[in-house]
């Protein structure tokens, strides 16, 4: 059972998709991660446009974001002032993303970029994972090692433009 997608301009199979989306959000439902990291891969896999991928998938990722938003503010959880700071860095963001974006179409390399800027960013945080894994395994085999005392600041602690986010209980910068 074939599905055209106009704005990729291409037929899929419709069953695929379902099961893709199912498998997806069935493991970052087990793992408490958003698909988007895994399903834009998945689309480009398939032979859907870089471009196409990304806009498809922020799209889930808004609907998403909504439903959870929705559960966590029915219980209680959702700290607006953090929210909106939040939602200006990601107005500001989207903003020159999508500049950025058109200025990529225009010189033709919009899908090259895409695909090596993902390629990046998945392997940068892969090795962050790995290097947060062995630190965790070497102390555990070794409990005397000296931790990081509670009070310790990283340099992210000397961002200007703290706020106060009272219902998360943080201290940080905007930025």
């Amino acid at each position: 059972m074939q599905i055209y997608l106009p704005i990729a301009e291409m037929s899929l199979n419709a069953l695929m998709l379902l099961g893709l989306g199912g498998m997806v959000g069935f493991l970052s439902g087990m793992f408490g991660v958003g698909g988007g990291f895994l399903m834009t891969p998945l689309l480009i896999f398939i032979g859907v446009p870089p471009a196409v991928a990304v806009g498809t998938e922020a799209n889930q990722v808004v609907a998403a974001s909504v439903s959870g938003a929705l559960a966590h503010w029915r219980r209680g959880n959702v700290d607006i002032r953090m929210g909106v700071v939040l939602m200006i860095g990601g107005f500001i963001g989207s903003t020159l993303g999508v500049s950025l974006f058109t200025f990529l179409r225009e010189i033709g390399q919009i899908d090259f970029v895409i695909a090596v800027s993902y390629v990046l960013f998945l392997g940068i945080v892969g090795v962050l994972m790995v290097v947060e894994s062995v630190r965790a395994w070497f102390r555990s085999r070794n409990p005397s090692a000296p931790r990081r005392k509670l009070h310790y600041h990283t340099w992210l602690h000397g961002l200007p433009f703290k706020m106060r986010f009272r219902r998360s209980k943080l201290y940080i910068s905007a930025l």
